[in-house]
């Protein structure tokens, strides 16, 4: 992980802590991914397990597909850890 990235996450775990009053909690992820059915079912596994409530919408043109996680989280490294583990995935852009 570039350094850029370690700020956003540390900035990020800040902020989670700061404002969640109480753990675990429910978190909404939003992503973006190129329509390509392997890239959006490997968002989906990253959260499979969990009792996620996962939407997806294309957009207009097709070429895009936005995924909406809906998900309790025990706390916020494990956020963190989620878009970790997508961030490998080619194309994602987390919102």
């Amino acid at each position: 992980m570039d350094n850029k990235s370690e700020e956003f996450y540390a900035r990020l775990r800040e902020e989670l802590n700061n404002t969640t009053p109480k753990w675990p909690t429910e978190y909404l992820y939003k992503f973006i991914v190129p329509t390509d059915t392997a890239k959006i079912v490997a968002v989906e596994d990253a959260f499979n397990g969990l009792g996620a409530v996962i939407e997806t919408t294309k957009s207009k043109t097709g070429k895009y597909t936005s995924v909406s996680i809906n998900v309790v989280m025990p706390d916020a490294d494990s956020i963190i850890e989620k878009y970790l583990a997508v961030s490998t995935i080619e194309g994602i852009v987390s919102l």
